[in-house]
C-alpha cells in the first residue's frame, strides 16, 4: 500500500489535568495520546492523506490505547512494534486556562520506543511513501533512535523522497546544548523543508532574524525554510522567494502545546497537494491557530470539513485547492 507520508517517533500517553493548578494538586486527568510526530500523522490522516507511523509500544494497556487511537484515525501501523520487555511512555500536563504554557512532566526513560533499532526499519516501507517527516525529539531519545532517524533520512533522500524537519527542541534529552545544536543541524542538512520556531532557529543557527535563519539553512541544502512566529504567523523562504504569511487571529488560547505540529500538518499537506509555498504556509498558520483553541495535543487537528469551516469563520486567505 502506497502512503503519502511516514514518520517515526515516540508515542506517549498524555494524562491531561482536568483542573488548573500545580500537578501535585490535580484530582483527575483525562487520557489522550501525544508525541509530535504522532500528532502530525494524525493531522495528515484527518485531512485525507495516507499516513504511516513507525515506532514501538509496550505490551501494556497504554500501548493498546495508542494502537486503538491510530486505528481510529486510519493511520497505518504495520511498523508499530509491540515490545514485551519495555513499557509505553507517558506524560503529565497541567491545565492552563490563561493561555500560558502548561507544566509538563515526562515518564519516558527506558521506554519501548527508546529501544528501537536499525533492524526495525523496512526499506520497502520507505520506498512506498511520498514524504518523510522528522523532528528533533526522537533523535535525542537514545543512541539507537538517533541511528534510526539518520538512517531513515538518508534512505529517503537516496530514494528521492522529500523530507521535512521540525526541530522541536527538547534540551533535557541531550547531554549538552552544543551536542544538540550540532546533531540537529546535521539532521537538517538531510532535509528539504526545515521549520524551526524563531527561538529555536536563533539557538540553532546563531542568527537573530527570520531572514538570517532561513539563509543559514538554505545554504546548507534546504529547499524551503519556514520560521514560525507564533501569533504573528510565519516567514517562508526558498532560493527564489521569501515573505511573511500572517497569523490567524484567535479569540482565546486554551493550550499552546501542539501548535507547531498543526503548522507542520498544514505545510506538508499543502505542499504535497500542489499549493505554492506561501499558500501552504498560510494553511499551516491556520491549523496551528485552530489547535491552540483545544485542550489536547491533537484535539484541534481538523478534518477537511473542519478546516473549511474554520477558514470561512476566520476569513483566512488559505485555500484547500
Amino acid at each position: 500500500m502506497e502512503l503519502d507520508v511516514i514518520t517515526v517517533g515516540e508515542p506517549l500517553v498524555l494524562l491531561a489535568a482536568q483542573q488548573p493548578g500545580p500537578l501535585e494538586a490535580v484530582a483527575s486527568f483525562a487520557r489522550h495520546i501525544a508525541g509530535a510526530e504522532l500528532n502530525v500523522a494524525i493531522g495528515l490522516a484527518r485531512l485525507g492523506l495516507r499516513s504511516g507511523y513507525i515506532s514501538r509500544v509496550g505490551a501494556d494497556s497504554f500501548g493498546r490505547f495508542v494502537s486503538a487511537a491510530l486505528a481510529g484515525d486510519g493511520i497505518d501501523q504495520r511498523h508499530l512494534t509491540v515490545d514485551p520487555l519495555h513499557r509505553t511512555g507517558f506524560m503529565l500536563k497541567s491545565r492552563s486556562d490563561d493561555g500560558t504554557d502548561p507544566a509538563i512532566e515526562y515518564f519516558r526513560k527506558d521506554s519501548a520506543a527508546s529501544h528501537m533499532q536499525l533492524s526495525d526499519l523496512d526499506a520497502d516501507y520507505c520506498a512506498a511513501c511520498r514524504h518523510l517527516h522528522l523532528t528533533g525529539i526522537y533523535v535525542g531519545v537514545s543512541a539507537s533512535t538517533r541511528a534510526v532517524v539518520f538512517e531513515l533520512a538518508a534512505m529517503a533522500r537516496r530514494m528521492g523522497k522529500t523530507v521535512s524537519f521540525d526541530p522541536n527542541l527538547r534540551p533535557s534529552l541531550w547531554p549538552s546544548q552544543a551536542v544538540m545544536v550540532e546533531t540537529l543541524n546535521e539532521l537538517a542538512s538531510l532535509c528539504d523543508w526545515v521549520m524551526p520556531g524563531l527561538a529555536e532557529g536563533q539557538l540553532l543557527s546563531g542568527r537573530d532574524t527570520p531572514e538570517g535563519i532561513a539563509a543559514f539553512y538554505l545554504v546548507r541544502g534546504a529547499r524551503y525554510v519556514l520560521v514560525k512566529l507564533g501569533a504573528q504567523g510565519a516567514f517562508y523562504a526558498s532560493a527564489d522567494e521569501s515573505g511573511y504569511a500572517p497569523g490567524v487571529p484567535v479569540a482565546k488560547v486554551l493550550d499552546t502545546v501542539g501548535a507547531g505540529d498543526g503548522f507542520a500538518v498544514g505545510l506538508i499537506s499543502g505542499l504535497l497537494e500542489g499549493l505554492d509555498l506561501r499558500a501552504a504556509t498560510v494553511r499551516g498558520n491556520a491549523i496551528g491557530a485552530r489547535v491552540v483553541q483545544f485542550p489536547g495535543d491533537s484535539d484541534g487537528l481538523p478534518t477537511r470539513a473542519d478546516l473549511l469551516a474554520f477558514l470561512r469563520e476566520s476569513s483566512s486567505e488559505a485555500r484547500l485547492d
